[in-house]
């Protein structure tokens, strides 16, 4: 639930990821999204525009993840992912990964990207 920014979200987080793609879009008549489906690597998202002026911010407490299949994969999806927001956690080794980094992006949510061990 976005405060009026879904479709820019949507939008971007496309641009971020390969095989990513826009299912279907419903609009309100005043043109903000009343329901839009996307893929990002295969995994379906949903989003909406959240125009009743109730806060509902994001939180680090739920992340998505998101697999990445290689180096170059993993650093340019967080650099992306960077922009305009904070990193919750560096890129770097971890005792689960080769490569794992957590950040929120410039819409406050929280990703967690792994580079799985080989």
């Amino acid at each position: 639930m976005f405060a009026g920014q879904a479709e820019e979200a949507m939008n971007f987080y496309l641009s971020v990821f390969d095989q990513s793609e826009i299912k279907q879009i419903t609009y309100q008549e005043n043109g903000s999204v009343l329901h839009a489906t996307f893929a990002l690597k295969g995994q379906s998202f949903m989003c909406i525009d959240n125009l009743t002026g109730h806060p509902h911010a994001y939180t680090p407490a739920l992340s998505l993840f998101v697999q990445c299949d290689s180096e170059e994969e993993i650093d340019t999806v967080f650099d992306k992912l960077s922009q305009g927001g904070k990193m919750l956690m560096p890129l770097e080794p971890s005792p689960f990964s080769e490569k794992f980094g957590w950040v929120e992006d410039r819409y406050g949510v929280s990703w967690q990207v792994n580079l799985a061990k080989q």
